[in-house]
């Protein structure tokens, strides 16, 4: 899969003067670090507290990156959603369709370590409250106002949120809004990878940018080679992301490859949620594949450089200023 794509080549084509430029579906909820900074849970003096879940961070990342975004999600009726929803709404997020839960059902909790080597991250996810969202008449209706429906892989873990988040897709593929599915593989989410598989790949059929990592794609599909091969043939972009050896893009007969800004890091989560949401706004405000993904890697690097995810998502102007100061490290050939 040699070649380099060129210039405004392979563009998606948006429809004008809808109300927001991206819908993301998926958890919200709250994270806890450990302070000081660098110590285990166990050690922990206190806690900071920031909003979490890859639905809520990609919204914020692509809110702070300039975009008109939207949540749809669902937070439980106690002080946590409470504290959840207050930040978003600070934050600018659209939570019109934000849905409430009022029985059992309660807004996930993550604790997670900021530092590098033995970073453990613990998540409380008995009986979610974000599994609990309907593609209600509110929900469609902002669909059908949006430019792009970004789906996390969590969405689709159970069978109730699996069936609703489906209804999305297949009413945004009816409404031209471009559907974007981050695959976003957690193993302690699924039974085995054979369901997993079988529910991304029903998934795939609904989308039109695929973004994953190598593990994630070999879920999906064994060899990575056929998977590129079928969005090839499907008429899809497929985004791979590589960690430290940067990312590769896929669209049609060719191919895009970026490298990452080298700043040293601090944690080794957040990074693919600020990632995707700045390709996404990038791409929608320039049209060029390639300089999408750079951005996304610059954020990328920002984000893991600092405590927190929601909270660590550069801005459009830290984007750019790290860009101008730090030339991207040469990208690593994926083949």
């Amino acid at each position: 899969m040699a070649g380099c794509l060129k210039q405004n080549y392979h563009m998606m084509q948006y429809k004008e003067n809808r109300l927001y430029d991206a819908l993301v579906v998926g958890r919200a909820g709250l994270d806890l670090y450990p302070q000081p900074v660098g110590s285990k849970t166990r050690d922990a003096e206190l806690f900071a507290s920031d909003v979490g879940g890859s639905g809520a961070n990609i919204a914020i990342a692509m809110k702070r990156a300039g975009g008109k975004v939207g949540l749809i999600s669902a937070l439980s009726d106690d002080p946590v959603g409470e504290f959840v929803r207050l930040r978003l709404e600070i934050e600018g997020i659209d939570l019109q369709m934000m849905q409430t839960t009022y029985g059992d059902e309660r807004t996930s909790l993550a604790i997670a370590e900021v530092r590098q080597e033995d970073c453990e991250v613990v998540i409380y996810r008995n009986n979610p409250a974000d599994l609990q969202i309907v593609c209600n008449e509110d929900v469609k209706l902002a669909i059908t106002q949006s430019q792009n429906l970004i789906i996390t892989g969590t969405s689709l873990i159970e069978a109730d949120s699996r069936k609703q988040t489906l209804k999305m897709m297949v009413h945004a593929q009816k409404n031209d809004c471009k559907v974007w599915l981050d695959l976003d593989y957690r193993p302690w989410n699924w039974p085995d990878q054979k369901t997993t598989r079988f529910v991304y790949q029903e998934a795939a059929e609904l989308t039109n940018v695929l973004v994953g990592n190598e593990e994630e794609f070999k879920i999906l599909q064994e060899d990575i080679n056929i998977q590129v091969k079928q969005c090839v043939a499907s008429n899809q972009v497929m985004i791979l992301k590589r960690g430290k050896s940067g990312c590769s893009l896929f669209f049609g007969k060719d191919r895009l490859d970026a490298g990452i800004y080298n700043l040293p890091a601090l944690k080794p989560y957040g990074s693919g949620d600020a990632f995707l949401g700045n390709v996404i706004i990038n791409y929608m405000s320039s049209r060029d594949w390639q300089l999408a993904i750079e951005s996304g890697s610059a954020a990328a690097a920002i984000v893991v450089s600092k405590q927190g995810c929601a909270s660590a998502m550069p801005k459009m102007e830290e984007i750019e200023l790290l860009q101008k100061q730090i030339i991207i490290k040469p990208k690593t050939i994926w083949s």
